[in-house]
């Protein structure tokens, strides 16, 4: 199955890492080029700017525009939430704009951990397809 990885930022690294563990499963993971870039320590300027003007990074950039390109052409989104500041399995504005794309798209939407307790939940539960509870065998096509 064809994945493309959604996340916070914040999980770069994680990204980079789940990718490798679903192309080890036989699955294509996919995460933004720039992703890596800055998991590896590159791009030291753009990271600046997202601490800076995170929007403006991400319009520069296009990272939503990317991120739409590769669900339309995937099967599948991964979102990696993870905790983040006070927030456990957090799910933030892109990710759930990411979740709406595959969800309106007929991709398949796994999340890596339960549902966050925030404002949007019941959004997030209907368009999520399966939780898997932090076990990669849990995919399905």
């Amino acid at each position: 199955m064809k994945i493309v990885i959604c996340g916070s930022i914040k999980f770069r690294k994680e990204m980079v890492e789940y990718r490798d563990k679903l192309n080890d499963m036989g699955h294509e993971g996919i995460i933004c080029p720039v992703m890596e870039e800055l998991a590896r320590g590159e791009r030291p300027e753009l990271m600046a700017q997202i601490e800076k003007e995170h929007w403006k990074a991400k319009k520069e950039g296009g990272f939503i525009k990317w991120y739409y390109g590769a669900i339309v052409e995937s099967d599948a989104i991964l979102v990696l939430n993870f905790k983040k500041g006070d927030i456990e399995n957090y799910i933030g504005g892109n990710t759930l704009m990411e979740i709406a794309f595959a969800h309106v798209y007929n991709k398949k939407v796994f999340l890596l951990n339960p549902v966050p307790e925030i404002s949007y939940k019941d959004e997030l539960l209907t368009m999520t397809d399966k939780v898997l509870n932090g076990d990669l065998s849990g995919l399905e096509a």
